[in-house]
């Protein structure tokens, strides 16, 4: 068996493939492309698994191209989808396209003079040379309407399994359009296999099926499977719904490292051989270590490093190691000091804040700031009572009644950090 292949399966990310696809990877470096598209600003983490697969060609050997749909994105993909996607204009689209390009090109090798470097592509480069009745003359012609209409996101739709009853002419082209970029990187770049998740199996055949007749070639399809969480809950979200994109701008580095450190323990055995270049001995002692002391989440500390240095490199996981050190109590004053406001701000989301002057922070009695100055706290006696209690902290370090606030103990020059006990955190924002 192909290495490329075994690889893919020994991590789990194997789903389907057509006849033959391993005999043409054994026999010749291969062109292989898969497609994102430019539905937004910034691809998100629903995105890796492709990327990675990208990646992993590549590395055994393989030529990857990431095509970046500026025609296709116009339509939108009605795979796994119960609706239309709302239509994007011709600016805001060919600005996502821009930026995924830009985000495409940190995550495979597109230098040098090696025969398999990456290449990127916009499949609008080539359609927008084709009229709607050239396109259905010599392209729409190859595939019939009963074809099409067998494939599951097809049938899916028109008969309301999907959670809404029909589909738009727009949409029922959509497999049509992406089977002819696979005909036209067939011609053009030497393409002879489509990846993809294991929902596209139906717009990839539509390619190879077009390869055969309209080119008389032979094509291939490998896809992988769809990532859900143990609990087969969606993988990729928040709680509250939202995307955790690979923008740090869009989700920060410290966010999208918790995302990997709060992996349940099945997850993270699972995710770490998706989501990491790890070899299978390494992670296989990774995974035997964590059972001998779960709680110390080896695992998920291992994995939550490899996906963020992958993503956002070694110095925002750096960064977002230390910040969350600083929510759990295992760094220093100075280490929280020295934040910005963003991530510090992230790190207490949630917590109580009152903006207070300057002449009311500095340089005053504890026991007024922490009463009527901030409210914190409700009354002097009970700020005296606590603080007598040992009770009461500023940065995340203990005070007496004798502390007072100076201009080095604000965070990014303007917050303090208040604390009673454990968890009643309070914050002080210097105005």
């Amino acid at each position: 068996m192909n290495s490329f292949i075994e690889e893919l399966k020994w991590r789990g990310l194997f789903a389907d493939m057509m006849p033959g696809t391993d005999e043409q990877l054994n026999k010749e470096m291969t062109t292989a492309y898969i497609g994102f598209d430019p539905t937004a600003d910034s691809l998100h983490i629903g995105s890796l698994i492709q990327i990675k697969i990208l990646a992993h060609f590549q590395q055994h050997g393989h030529k990857p191209i990431a095509l970046v749909g500026g025609a296709t994105g116009m339509i939108g993909d009605p795979s796994g989808k119960s609706a239309e996607r709302n239509l994007l204009d011709e600016a805001t689209l060919l600005h996502y396209v821009d930026c995924l390009q830009n985000q495409l090109s940190r995550f495979l090798n597109f230098d040098g003079n090696e025969t398999n470097k990456a290449e990127l592509v916009n499949n609008y480069d080539w359609m927008k040379k084709i009229s709607f009745l050239d396109f259905a003359k010599n392209v729409g012609k190859n595939i019939t309407v009963n074809y099409m209409m067998a494939k599951d996101s097809v049938k899916k739709r028109l008969s309301g399994e999907a959670g809404v009853d029909g589909m738009s002419f727009t949409e029922f082209t959509y497999q049509l359009i992406q089977g002819y970029d696979f005909l036209h990187l067939y011609q053009n770049n030497n393409v002879k296999l489509q990846m993809g998740g294991s929902d596209q199996w139906g717009n990839i055949t539509t390619g190879t099926e077009l390869i055969r007749r309209k080119a008389q070639g032979e094509a291939f399809a490998l896809t992988v499977p769809l990532i859900t969480k143990a609990d087969g809950s969606k993988f990729g979200k928040s709680e509250s719904g939202e995307n955790y994109w690979l923008d740090k701008k869009k989700t920060s580095p410290y966010k999208f490292y918790q995302f990997w450190l709060n992996a349940t323990d099945t997850d993270a055995e699972r995710f770490i051989k998706f989501y990491t270049f790890l070899g299978k001995e390494e992670i296989d002692a990774l995974i035997e270590d964590h059972k001998t002391a779960p709680h110390e989440r080896k695992l998920q500390k291992k994995l939550a490093e490899e996906v963020t240095v992958w993503v956002h490199g070694r110095e925002e996981y750096e960064r977002a190691l230390k910040a969350s050190e600083i929510l759990f109590g295992k760094s220093t004053a100075e280490d929280l000091v020295s934040l910005d406001e963003e991530i510090f701000l992230e790190i207490f989301d949630g917590v109580p804040q009152k903006e207070v002057a300057k002449a009311d922070v500095l340089g005053i009695n504890i026991v007024d700031l922490l009463s009527e100055k901030s409210g914190f706290l409700k009354s002097k006696s009970e700020a005296t009572r606590e603080l007598k209690g040992n009770a009461i902290s500023v940065n995340k370090e203990k005070i007496n009644e004798v502390y007072t606030a100076n201009d080095t103990d604000l965070i990014d020059g303007k917050f303090l950090l208040l604390q009673k006990g454990k968890k009643s955190y309070f914050i002080v924002k210097v105005i």
